[in-house]
């Protein structure tokens, strides 16, 4: 296997990494954590045979990064990861899971293989959008199809600033490259239609996008999150104070991945009381759910969840997020609507009659 044997020699097998692990810490074994797979990547390169247990080794992992932020080598554990992945699907090696996921996505567009129309959730008049615009919302899989009301709330404050929406949107192509396969074609048709509306910041309320968007498309626009773009605005926004104390999960591919720590919590602040988890920000717990591990190893995915929920106080009425596929994953580990997207409580402090559902 052509892997970056480099990288993989520059892991000195200290094991710090099994300090943070979620995977391990749920699976106890080896194999489960950064440096078990490190060495797996190193028999590889060495004609290690990839059977089941290697490809459920390296299909474990989360991408959450937090062994990539307390490795003292310097090393880049998910990085690494994903590369083999890549390696083995090119050779034809991949588990059903992937191959069933990369099937639905390819022939849909979207990663639920849905047929109905991805701007079902707009129920205004699509005349209305503009066709040329300095912003665009991209709004996901997960919001387009799980969360219509998020994306309908995001849209409806996104557009006081002119925003517009991609007319045929598809997947940014997150799941995909996460599991090893080539998005290049959602890639361009996305790109495509923001060259043709003439945007020059795409801004989204998904963590697996906004990390799929800023660091794997052309640098042609420039990439916000919501919560960067509604710190950006707060002032702008008239917002009410709550009386209410939330809790903030930091989304690995939001926080970790691209640091983006404060403005949640600075949007947050400006309506209520923030009440932190006990791991947050850059050594907040993963949720479970990325990297492909929701849709290939479920019961995993949501003990992971469940451990993440114990960092929660039982005292905060709210537990906020700026990633619909972690609001699904704690919501289904046991925390249902107590999960909320940080646009859900931004909409609960408009002085807006309109937005007081």
């Amino acid at each position: 296997m052509r892997l970056d044997l480099k990288s993989i020699n520059q892991c000195v097998r200290c094991g710090s990494c099994r300090t943070f692990c979620p995977v391990l810490e749920e699976s106890g074994w080896e194999s489960a954590n950064a440096r078990g797979r490190i060495m797996i990547l190193k028999g590889l390169t060495c004609g290690l045979s990839p059977d089941s247990k290697v490809l459920e080794s390296l299909n474990t992992c989360t991408t959450c990064g937090i062994c990539t932020e307390n490795c003292p080598a310097g090393i880049n554990p998910p990085q690494m990861i994903e590369s083999a992945r890549r390696e083995l699907v090119s050779m034809g090696v991949m588990t059903r899971q992937q191959e069933d996921l990369s099937r639905i996505i390819y022939a849909s567009g979207n990663t639920f293989g849905e047929t109905r129309d991805r701007l079902s959730w707009f129920s205004s008049d699509r005349s209305t959008t503009p066709k040329s615009a300095d912003y665009v919302y991209f709004v996901g899989c997960m919001n387009s199809y799980r969360y219509p009301e998020t994306a309908a709330r995001t849209y409806s404050l996104l557009h006081r600033f002119k925003a517009t929406l991609l007319p045929r949107e598809v997947c940014c192509g997150s799941p995909l490259m996460r599991i090893g396969y080539n998005a290049s074609r959602f890639v361009d048709e996305n790109c495509r239609q923001i060259s043709e509306i003439g945007a020059s910041t795409v801004i989204t309320g998904c963590a697996g996008c906004y990390t799929t968007l800023k660091n794997s498309y052309p640098k042609d626009f420039r990439v916000l999150s919501v919560p960067e773009f509604l710190a950006e605005h707060i002032s702008e926004l008239d917002l009410k104070k709550l009386d209410l104390t939330v809790t903030y999960h930091d989304p690995c591919h939001l926080g970790r991945h691209n640091r983006i720590f404060e403005q949640p919590r600075q949007v947050i602040e400006a309506i209520c009381s923030l009440m932190e988890m006990k791991t947050n920000r850059e050594a907040a717990r993963c949720c479970g759910g990325g990297g492909g591990v929701r849709a290939g190893y479920r019961d995993l995915s949501l003990q992971m969840a469940r451990r993440r929920l114990e960092d929660a106080s039982d005292e905060v009425d709210y537990i906020v997020t700026s990633c619909p596929l972690c609001i699904r994953n704690l919501s289904d580990a046991g925390a249902g609507e107590r999960v909320i997207d940080l646009v859900d409580l931004v909409t609960m402090a408009l002085n807006d009659p309109k937005n007081a559902d």
